[in-house]
């Protein structure tokens, strides 16, 4: 997201006492923008930025009250007579802690409830500070969110109205109950508030949520048809889209690109689908210039879609099944809880009918030239790709990627590692049309990965796993009796012999290179052959990106389980990645330049 503090200077050299004031008065300013009209302060020391902040705005009734426990409950009778949650304020330690009845009591009758507890910062717990206890989680699985954003600092001034928001979005959701913001405070604790962070135009919530049920209601639909008509937009397809049709139904009422995650099922052979959107955004040019972002699902794993998404002054919707708060660069101004498939149906038949109409007609669709530039600079990339894999004489890890794509036929299912595999696949593979593409990128980590890709085979059709060599050590008792399981399953391994991520960070040009190998490369010397072998699993060695495809091809034709070996070497892997994306770059460029 844009950086807040840029033209603020007078943030970036802040002294602790006013940093402390401006976070707080930020958030305050943004429940009032939500809605919250009370806060309910026990008297307290730690406490006392949020405290000033609170009583210096005149659109929030402050009530003090003495008794820490009797405070939350008088915020929770204004939750429940007003439906909107009111703050209750506390010091550190016991006094947080005297908070927990009437939390339990929000969250069992589903009672709007913001808890907001000042704590000591990091450096002062476990050490025998004074009303110091341990607060993180105080409230356990009572409350409906909790939040530490640690003291205040100007690294996050981007955060601060999104996490306010947020709070009171929590606990505002279907089904209503309590939040606990527990923030820490480094002294002094007394300043004055600077100038705040920007808030939304038009002085509204930083966020907002329509549907926490997961049904969308007509004006829920209108709503977010409000804010797509008639600009220039993405769609950002991420899994969790399970009706690929209707997000393309949707792009053609709208006239956008679908700029299509490998996982989202979207990746189809169609006008509106982007395969290349990593190497497109690396290009100056009128497509960078969206107005608004559709986001359905999971973010995808390039860095650079989801810098250059942030970076836009959009309008971001968030549409997830179970309205999961999936916004690490918290951008989204409109998270919507509903089936992205059914929510996309909706969505193009209103928009639909109002072009029709006589009112809106021509109001509806992006202008033709916007599809158009992302069209021709998406195919020009797709051959600059395929032209400069042409040929190699040893497999290399984007070409490999590309083969096993589109080895696998219709009906087939594409496990992905994560680190390099799953970017490979998202940034060179092509059109994934028929192929379902499954990769463990919850917590994004390699541990696992060969059990996951066994009981994606088991739930049947021909499946293959691209995975690096790490990985696959990681888990290597996943071959335990895989040769006995009845699947078919082709596993690829691309064999670097080590950490191939590591070598496109820093530390592989800042470090000398016994340095870099031994902390970061970590070659182990596994002879991958033996190890399946010692498994009962046939071996196959790709000698170059063709050959990789057809031992891919021949293992779904023989059923069973097979593996491939891919040797590929780190540092060519990351020249050829520069050389991938400067051709596609190229391209890109010449396209754009040429209509």
């Amino acid at each position: 997201m844009p950086d807040p503090t840029s033209d603020r200077p007078d943030l970036a050299v802040a002294g602790q006492g006013d940093l402390n004031a401006t976070f707080c008065a930020t958030l305050v300013d943004e429940w009032a923008r939500a809605g919250l009209t009370d806060a309910v302060v026990s008297p307290g020391s730690r406490s006392t930025p949020m405290a000033l902040a609170l009583a210096a705005d005149h659109r929030l009734r402050v009530h003090v009250h003495h008794d820490e426990r009797s405070a939350a409950f008088v915020a929770l009778g204004l939750g429940r007579a007003t439906g909107r949650p009111a703050v209750v304020l506390t010091t550190s330690g016991t006094a947080a802690a005297e908070l927990h009845p009437a939390v339990v009591e929000a969250d069992l009758d589903r009672v709007p409830l913001l808890a907001v507890t000042a704590d000591r910062p990091p450096e002062l717990r476990d050490v025998g500070a004074p009303q110091t206890i341990d607060q993180t989680h105080l409230f356990g699985r009572a409350v409906r969110w909790f939040a530490d954003p640690g003291p205040p600092d100007v690294v996050a001034v981007g955060a601060w109205r999104s996490l306010a928001s947020r709070c009171a979005l929590e606990a505002s959701g279907s089904p209503a109950g309590p939040v606990h913001l527990n923030v820490p405070f480094r002294e002094p604790l007394v300043g004055s508030p600077l100038p705040l962070p920007h808030g939304r135009p038009g002085g509204g919530p930083w966020h907002e949520v329509v549907a926490t049920s997961g049904v969308l209601t007509p004006p829920d639909r209108h709503a977010v048809a409000d804010r797509l008509r008639g600009r220039s937009g993405v769609i950002v397809a991420g899994a969790g889209v399970e009706d690929p049709e209707a997000v393309l139904l949707l792009a053609d009422v709208l006239g956008w690109p679908v700029l299509a995650d490998p996982r989202s099922g979207c990746r189809l052979a169609h006008r509106r689908v982007v395969a290349h959107a990593d190497a497109l955004l690396r290009v100056d040019g009128p497509h960078l210039l969206a107005d608004a972002v559709l986001r359905l699902g999971a973010p995808p794993a390039s860095k650079v879609l989801n810098q250059w998404a942030a970076s836009l002054d959009a309008v971001h919707v968030l549409v997830d099944r179970d309205g999961a708060w999936l916004d690490p660069d918290r951008t989204a101004s409109l998270v919507v809880a509903a089936d992205p498939g059914l929510l996309c149906r909706h969505l193009a038949a209103e928009l639909e009918h109002e072009a029709a109409g006589p009112a809106p007609a021509g109001m509806v669709a992006a202008p033709d030239a916007w599809a158009r530039h992302w069209r021709v600079a998406d195919d020009a990339a797709e051959r600059a790709i395929a032209e400069a894999l042409a040929g190699r004489e040893a497999p290399t890890e984007p070409g490999v990627a590309r083969a096993v794509a589109g080895a696998l036929p219709e009906g087939g299912a594409l496990v992905v590692s994560s680190s390099m595999p799953v970017r490979d696949v998202e940034w060179f593979a092509g059109s994934l049309s028929g192929v379902r593409v499954h990769g463990n990128r919850g917590a994004n980590g390699i541990d696992g990965v060969v059990s996951t890709a066994v009981g994606v085979a088991l739930a049947g059709g021909p499946t293959a796993l691209l995975i690096g060599d790490v990985a696959l050590l990681h888990d290597t008792n996943g071959l335990l009796g895989l040769a006995d399981r009845g699947v078919d399953l082709c596993i690829v391994v691309v064999h670097n012999d080590g950490g191939g991520i590591f070598s496109f960070l820093p530390q592989a040009e800042a470090l000398p290179q016994d340095r870099f190998e031994q902390l970061f490369g970590t070659p182990h010397g596994v002879d991958l052959t033996a190890l399946a072998v010692a498994h009962g699993l046939p071996v196959m060695e790709a000698m170059d990106d063709e050959s990789a495809e057809v031992a891919v091809r021949a293992a779904v034709a023989a059923g069973g389980v097979h593996l491939v070996v891919a040797r590929t070497d780190r540092r060519r892997n990351v020249a050829l990645h520069e050389e991938l994306q400067a051709a596609a770059a190229a391209a890109v460029r010449a396209s754009l330049l040429s209509r």
